[in-house]
């Protein structure tokens, strides 16, 4: 189990939460006498969670994430909101079954099985609720290919025995399993072009997510040195704009289904 660092994530808060407010945008309102019951699946250190508070004012918005460093910071940073640990999807038997909303905001790609996944969040909501969910979708992206190429590379492959496992699914795949799931449901893909000031922002970002698997089963004395390795390659493969600035593209997969009265 990954050790996650709140406080490494949150160093580009602005730019991770931007997908979390599009994706709460698309969930359509309710009338203002009934508060909704949320829950907010992998919250992190909570800036999701507050997105959906904000969202739906007066709403009970729970967030669960495995990582007790995420939900201490969760707490400490968002005080009215209640989060609590949980091992999805090991925990979801043991969680609600009554929610209008179950959200998750990149999560779901370190949990494997989407099948069973998606039928065991569809069944902790209420008919006519609603399932929202982002995920990366970055695998054809330079900084996912160096990755995979360097710790793939006979240099580097003998110190990761247990290679990352993105467990994301296809986008038609998605479909099949919502097409069995929802009669009413929406996909979408959104590219973003977060702006970064230096190559060295572009590690800084995923040292707390696509990096940190590595780094962390790597030896101390070469830690440096692959990191080094990678930097090179982002420097060649991500070009300046004009005023210096580095685009760095950043696609990410959405979908939003409703229950049905009969799952």
């Amino acid at each position: 189990m990954l050790d996650w660092n709140a406080a490494q994530y949150l160093k580009f808060s602005r730019e991770r939460t931007l997908p979390a407010i599009d994706l709460a945008n698309r969930i359509p309102a309710v009338p203002k006498e009934r508060p909704l019951k949320i829950i907010d699946i992998g919250c992190g250190p909570g800036n999701s969670t507050q997105v959906l508070a904000d969202r739906f004012p007066g709403s009970s918005v729970l967030g669960v994430d495995r990582s007790e460093n995420m939900i201490e910071s969760a707490r400490n940073q968002h005080p009215g909101i209640t989060f609590q640990t949980a091992d999805i999807p090991h925990d979801l038997p043991t969680l609600d079954q009554d929610y209008d909303v179950v959200f998750s905001n990149a999560c779901i790609q370190w949990i494997p099985n989407h099948a069973e996944l998606l039928r065991g969040l569809m069944s902790l909501l209420k008919p006519g609720g609603f399932l929202a969910v982002q995920t990366p979708m970055n695998h054809q992206e330079p900084i996912h290919q160096i990755i995979q190429e360097v710790t793939s590379s006979d240099e580097w492959k003998g110190y990761f025995p247990n290679p990352r496992v993105f467990y994301n699914l296809t986008q038609e795949e998605y479909f099949d399993l919502l097409s069995e799931l929802s009669q009413d449901f929406d996909l979408w893909q959104t590219t973003y072009f977060h702006t970064m000031r230096s190559h060295r922002d572009i590690l800084e970002w995923y040292r707390s997510t696509g990096l940190k698997p590595y780094l962390d089963v790597l030896p101390e004395n070469k830690k440096s040195q692959f990191e080094q390795v990678i930097q090179k390659r982002v420097e060649k493969s991500y070009l300046p704009q004009k005023n210096g600035t580095i685009l760095f593209r950043f696609p990410r997969f959405f979908f939003l289904a409703s229950k049905p009265a009969s799952i």
